[in-house]
């Protein structure tokens, strides 16, 4: 297999029928390798073979300094001469290719000069000390990184801590990663000269690790390329269907998205707003994709529209346009302007419907938003200088540190904290396989990104690493949830925190929990805290095992010393008045009252269920009103998390409000969730609401509200 024919993405009249950028001429090898061969040239002037890569340097820093390419070339190549690929070329030929990859993508020189050196110092007479003495510290550091991971070899038994090792030498500089991607692409283009076993291993691995690690970068040009090469490989039978499918679709004459892309530029035209609108084609894998999701493709399903503008506002504006003027597709709108992907993605999402029903989608964003769409971290330039004013601006979450990205300081914690290597080996793979496509949002305005079918466990020590085992629940757009509660795109989660210091982890988050981050957190306190009980929930279980008392008696159960305190006054002469034990009425509550037997007035809050019960049975009500009255009885009903010492501190807050516990009632906790009953005995009831608020405020506490009996009323 030649290379040209696992290169689904090389130029031709299927695939770049609309080219995503402007087309560069593709390397010749062959030319480059012949060219290479003649040796070093003058100092004086930049060596032939490195045209290519210096033209697409320039076109992103076209004040670039080239000497250190100029020189890195004169050492790679006098290192490599009378190497040969398997291909039969030049050796050279490949870390220059590498390297033009790298810059057509953006990458600043240092990266493209290490490049140019990344094979020197594991296959030639080139050592670390040479390199670092005549290009610097940081180039040195590239290089030596990137031969760490030419030694991996991802299918040996030993993979785990190779892999492991690998992470820590190189993960503080992203760069190094950049490298290794460029370099696993321009292999996989020319692997049709390995044995057919070799290159289903290769691709395998390639699609299990390098094409997820390419995703988190956001380098989505190696990415869909990757895949593509992947693709054609490992399902060669589907591979070429979904060619005949790209090419039957450029063979016709109708082409719905060439009609859109017409009317959405004389919309823009016509609304003044300046903006490149270009036709995207799917690349195979994507096309693929979408045959499986919908069955029959239509015309509109071979690629997207693309619309560039300048500023950040006339994202909106096209927006607004394409909705007015157009009919859109409102439930695939997206923005991930205001709220950027993990990989630092930024575009707004919508679809509009073409005259025939085909829905056309659309994608809004700046040219400096493409250029990170298409190169991730590689577009960001040098980590090290200091950021200009645009990049400062930009600096927020995950784009505060170029150099390591928020996902991967994630998974150097979590190599830390991983029992062993096969454990974190094992959550990696885990990781790496999972698209991150929910974001979810805090009360504070920050986000979390999170993989679908994430649960609140794994918001938690997504925002507070081994902090959240004190979490002791959840809100989830504003409504109590549990820990389980697995999460959608746009939910806004408020992680309820305790104030215990020991607080533990329960083993049944393990269940829950989907994110490395949760579940190496949860693994590694296990396996310090052997034979220890289930957390905070089987504490307070436990605790509340051993203050359990009977419950209240039912409604119908005489209370003398609740109708001693309180004195309402009935519109019936002679009446005994009793307050009813379902709702525990006290002063200000309004109230009603009902006769019942033995000459006994009930009185109940005019809002509890069973007042509708007796009006439904044609029950006639009593005048009732508060009279002069201090103390009171009620009735009150906390609701928490477990935790240790809940009780203790709910009974202090109690007694700090000069209320008198009559009796208590703890129920066995219910997914870590505690139920308390309380009839306490006030000695004014205006201090009903500051005592109920005391209780809220306890920690764990999420709801204190009067009792409500769902007793039968006695007649």
């Amino acid at each position: 297999m030649s290379a040209e024919a696992t290169n689904p993405a090389s130029p031709g009249p299927v695939i770049n029928t609309v080219p995503r950028r402007k087309a560069r001429p593709r390397i010749d090898l062959r030319r480059l390798g012949r060219a290479a061969l003649l040796g070093p040239t003058a100092r004086d002037r930049l060596p032939d073979a490195i045209g290519h890569v210096a033209e697409a340097h320039r076109a992103h820093y076209p004040d670039a300094d080239l000497e250190p390419l100029r020189r890195a070339w004169v050492l790679a190549e006098s290192s490599h001469r009378g190497q040969m690929r398997k291909s039969g070329e030049p050796y050279i030929t490949h870390p220059l290719a590498v390297t033009l990859i790298l810059a057509e993508l953006g990458a600043e020189t240092t990266t493209l000069t290490a490049s140019l050196l990344h094979d020197t110092v594991e296959d030639t007479e080139v050592t670390l000390d040479q390199v670092g003495e005549e290009f610097g510290a940081e180039v040195r550091y590239l290089v030596d990184g990137v031969t760490k991971l030419e030694k991996v070899d991802y299918g040996a038994a030993a993979e785990p801590e190779t892999f492991r090792k690998m992470l820590v030498a190189t993960g503080s500089d992203v760069r190094v990663m950049s490298i290794k991607l460029a370099d696993r692409l321009h292999n996989m283009r020319t692997l049709g000269v390995m044995r057919p076993e070799k290159q289903a291993r290769i691709a395998k691995v390639t699609r299990d690790v390098l094409i997820p690690l390419a995703e988190r970068l956001g380098v989505q040009a190696l990415k869909t390329e990757l895949e593509d090469l992947v693709f054609a490989i490992l399902h060669p039978e589907e591979y070429d269907h979904t060619r005949e499918l790209i090419v039957d679709n450029s063979s016709r004459a109708d082409d719905p998205l060439a009609e859109v892309t017409d009317e959405v530029r004389t919309v823009l035209r016509d609304a003044g707003i300046q903006a490149e609108v270009l036709i995207r084609p799917r690349h195979f894998v994507s096309v693929h994709r979408v045959a499986r999701k919908r069955g029959r493709l239509r015309g509109a399903d071979f690629g997207r529209l693309l619309v560039l503008v300048n500023e950040d506002a006339d994202c909106y504006g096209v927006l607004g346009e394409l909705h007015t003027c157009l009919k859109p597709v409102v439930s695939e709108f997206k923005d991930f302007i205001a709220v950027p992907k993990f990989n630092l993605y930024q575009s707004l999402h919508t679809a509009v419907a073409h005259t025939d029903g085909q829905v056309v989608e659309v994608l809004i964003r700046t040219h400096q938003m493409h250029k990170v769409a298409e190169a991730g971290v590689i577009a960001l330039g040098n980590p090290y200088a200091p950021p200009s004013e645009e990049q400062q601006a930009a600096n927020d979450g995950e784009r505060a540190d170029p150099t390591r990205p928020g996902w991967l300081s994630r998974l150097l914690d979590w190599q830390e904290g991983a029992p062993d290597p096969d454990t974190f080996w094992s959550t990696l793979r885990e990781d790496l396989a999972q698209d991150r496509e929910i974001t979810v949002f805090r009360p504070d305005g920050g986000t979390l990104g999170l993989p679908d079918g994430a649960t609140c466990v794994d918001a938690a020590y997504e925002q507070y690493g081994e902090d959240a085992h004190a979490c002791i629940g959840a809100r989830v757009n504003g409504r109590l949830a549990t820990l389980s509660t697995v999460l959608k795109d746009g939910d806004t989660v408020q992680l309820l925190m305790g104030q215990d210091p020991a607080s533990e982890p329960s083993r049944e988050w393990l269940e829950h929990a989907h994110t490395p981050a949760a579940r190496i957190a949860i693994q590694r306190w296990i396996a310090a805290h052997p034979g220890r009980a289930d957390g905070a929930g089987a504490e307070a279980a436990e605790e509340a095992q051993s203050t359990r008392s009977a419950p209240p008696a039912p409604e119908d159960t005489p209370d003398t010393s609740t109708a001693r305190p309180a004195t309402p006054v009935v519109d019936q002469p002679g009446a005994t008045v009793r307050l009813a034990g379902c709702c525990t009425p006290v002063p200000p509550d309004e109230v009603t009252g009902f006769s019942v037997r033995g000459g006994v007035v009930t009185v109940h809050r005019v809002e509890c269920s069973a007042v509708a019960q007796m009006k439904g049975v044609g029950r006639a009500e009593v005048g009732v009103r508060w009279g002069d009255t201090t103390e009171c009885r009620v009735t009150l009903v906390a609701e928490s998390f477990g935790r240790p010492h809940l009780l203790a501190d709910l009974t202090e807050a109690i007694a700090l409000e000069g209320a008198e516990i009559v009796s208590a009632t703890v129920e066995p906790p219910t997914q870590q969730r505690v139920r308390h009953t309380y009839t306490l005995q006030l000695p004014d009831a205006a201090h009903l609401l500051t005592l109920m608020r005391a209780m809220r405020n306890v920690p764990g506490v999420y709801d204190v509200s009067r009792a409500q009996h769902h007793n039968a009323p006695a007649f």
